[in-house]
């Protein structure tokens, strides 16, 4: 076997099926977890991975991989580059490896899923390097944000985030809780692999690439372009699925399937990638606007992948460009107002040299977000930060568990989309994140969002240090703060001043 070309024995060397004798069909792969469409076996056994690779190649490739991104970060660790580093950059890592390093382990178990009870060999084939993939992913992003907790303890949170009740976390976890653990095995591929990791995540992984590597954190840079390496194999996963999938009569439920996770994912992707490319970069090394890089990965490369495949684009395709303009605008503000919730410094990166650059990428920036950011900066300037701070608690959409906001100033589009269901009334921030709760409101309507554990007695007493001992804030570390002091308001004062 040894002696033969790849190619001659590949093939066979994965076609594991066989017929049980022992247990049933049904009972090896209850249809529930491997196939709940009643696609035949005859059909799973033309399942023909694009991506081919021995466990040999795999482990060969991974080594390299880890060698260089290591050597990497000890080089950069001996420049001392992490102490001299752009605050608000280090609050972009701070949110990264939160939000990613132990959700890398949670899409291992996903992966595990599939490996177990996908009824393709090929498929299982290709999960079980996937699991090794995701646990890969997970250890070398802790390490990484492990060795910068000395610098500063917020970096803590990449191993406490998933395990608290801080509300930026909840909101991270709802949607992949929802597509990766909770799904039988063929739509968590899909939702997964196809809709997550091929429809989003090279905007995160090569955009931030390119931006740290301008800022010259090549540690952070050659990691993520490590992962999005793996990332590209095992994306393909579900490929050869839809396909089978369409050729038995069942596109409408992968398309469904396709609709929902990707709307899920690009939620919470707006904020963790889209806000740090437009606010936190300093200018100068900014690469391209999150906007351009969505054009560019998602309306171009995803919307020919979603036309190859058999699909057709999302029902709410408007509705999603409509977001890229502004969706992370808007949490941006409110995430800054409510800074003292949450586990890193955000900027509001605002001089004069960067809203021009918005208005240059963003028409109509200044006549909208502007205005709000106006009245933050004329408080600044007039002592009275206090007033910076939002008050209480912000409306939070009952799917995407983010705060319901959108443009105000010269263009007013503030909606709540509400519903009452069994008694109790939801609120929405989109017509998507209703559609989205009508498919399976069983699956999302028993869910307690920040406001909701306030009345019912799960935060007791709900005071407002109550409520942030409660997420973690005071207990990991302290709440965040502006990272640059301000300095972004503070120099535009003259010519707000010449504005009046």
């Amino acid at each position: 076997m040894a002696m033969l070309e790849r190619a001659e024995w590949y093939d066979l060397a994965r076609t594991t099926n066989w017929t049980p004798t022992y247990v049933s069909e049904a009972e090896m792969f209850p249809p529930e977890m491997g196939d709940p469409y009643g696609i035949p076996v005859s059909e799973w056994e033309t399942y023909d991975e694009p991506y081919k690779v021995t466990y040999r190649e795999y482990v060969s490739i991974q080594r390299e991989k880890d060698s260089g991104a290591y050597s990497v970060r000890s080089a950069l660790q001996r420049s001392k580059y992490y102490e001299k580093a752009d605050l608000a950059y280090l609050s972009l890592l701070k949110l990264h490896y939160a939000a990613i390093a132990l959700s890398e382990y949670q899409t291992g178990q996903a992966c595990a899923r599939m490996a177990r009870f996908g009824r393709a060999p090929g498929m299982r084939n290709m999960a079980t390097f996937g699991v090794l993939d995701e646990l890969r992913h997970g250890q070398i992003q802790l390490s990484f944000a492990h060795q910068l907790t000395p610098l500063d303890r917020q970096f803590d949170w990449a191993q406490q985030s998933q395990r608290s009740n801080n509300w930026a976390a909840i909101g991270g976890r709802h949607p992949l809780d929802d597509v990766m653990m909770t799904r039988d095995a063929v739509t968590t591929s899909i939702m997964l692999n196809f809709a997550f990791e091929t429809g989003l995540t090279n905007v995160q992984m090569i955009g931030l690439s390119a931006d740290a590597a301008n800022i010259g954190d090549f540690t952070f840079s050659n990691l993520i372009t490590s992962i999005q390496s793996d990332e590209a194999r095992h994306a393909q996963i579900a490929t050869p699925l839809i396909e089978i999938l369409i050729r038995n009569g069942r596109k409408a439920e992968a398309q469904k399937s396709v609709d929902i996770a990707f709307w899920r994912i690009w939620k919470t992707f707006a904020l963790l990638t889209g806000i740090p490319m437009d606010y936190w970069f300093p200018l100068e090394k900014r690469d391209q606007s999150f906007k351009e890089y969505m054009q560019e990965f998602v309306l171009v490369q995803f919307e020919r992948q979603l036309k190859d495949v058999g699909l057709d684009l999302p029902w709410y395709w408007d509705h999603l460009k409509h977001e890229i303009d502004t969706y992370h605008h808007t949490q941006q503000a409110g995430i800054w107002s409510w800074r003292h919730t949450i586990w890193w410094n955000p900027t509001g990166g605002l001089g004069a040299a960067e809203r021009g650059w918005l208005e240059e990428k963003y028409p109509g920036w200044n006549d909208t977000f502007g205005r709000y950011w106006d009245v933050i900066i004329d408080n600044v300037n007039k002592g009275e930060e206090e007033k910076t701070y939002a008050i209480g608690t912000p409306a939070i959409c009952c799917m995407c568990q983010q705060t319901i906001a959108t443009r105000g100033g010269s263009v007013w589009e503030a909606r709540v989309h509400q519903k009452e269901h069994k008694g109790r009334r939801y609120n929405f921030c989109s017509p998507v994140c209703e559609w989205v709760f009508d498919q399976e409101p069983e699956r999302y309507d028993d869910f307690e969002n920040m406001n909701d554990r306030l009345y019912s007695g799960t935060i007791d007493p709900p005071t407002p240090e109550n409520l942030l001992r409660y997420m973690g804030i005071g207990v990991i570390s302290e709440g965040g703060k502006d990272a640059h002091d301000y300095r972004w308001a503070t120099e535009q004062i003259p010519k707000l001043r010449a504005a009046e």
